[in-house]
């Protein structure tokens, strides 16, 4: 059964309009993990997409404004995490402000690249950044998978209504 839009209700377009209607979006949640100047950074992020194939490039996007910014602007390899279902409170972290993102209990070691790598991931690449799309207040970042590990178990965490969720059958 679908709905029939009631035109009555619309709203013209602002943030708050935006932000309402994707919190009914469910979305993969990810970290983005890079090397900065002083140590390691890194974001939560639900806006990663597969680009290409043919080369491999995926995107995510990233506010000018977020603490992790200085060092994705200029880094040249960032680290994708894909989290499971188990990872909420990993993925709460790294979108908190403030947070010592990289601190106990956050498992985490030096990857390829320098890359920091996160523990017990569903999947996990190091990438090539390859460009940086002014979009807005934030950044489209391309990047070209270098390599990887996808061999994690277990289910994807989900962003939805605001919440961290597991895949329900």
């Amino acid at each position: 059964m679908t709905a029939t839009p009631d035109l009555g209700t619309a709203r013209l377009a602002a943030p708050d309009l935006l932000r309402s209607a994707f919190r009914r979006h469910a979305a993969g949640v990810a970290v983005i993990t890079a090397d900065g100047d002083s140590g390691p950074v890194g974001f939560t992020a639900t806006s990663l997409t597969s680009v290409s194939v043919e080369p491999p490039l995926v995107s995510f996007g990233i506010g000018v404004g977020a603490s992790s910014w200085p060092a994705i602007a200029k880094t040249e390899h960032v680290g994708i995490h894909i989290l499971g279902d188990h990872q909420s409170e990993l993925a709460a972290t790294f979108a908190r402000s403030g947070a010592d993102r990289f601190g106990a209990p956050t498992a985490w070691r030096e990857g390829p690249e320098g890359v920091p790598v996160l523990d017990d991931v569903l999947a996990w690449l190091v990438c090539r950044v390859v460009g940086r799309v002014p979009a807005g207040d934030h950044r489209i970042v391309l990047a070209e998978v270098v390599l990887g590990d996808p061999s994690g178990t277990g289910r994807p965490l989900l962003y939805h209504q605001g919440r961290f969720n597991g895949l329900r059958d």
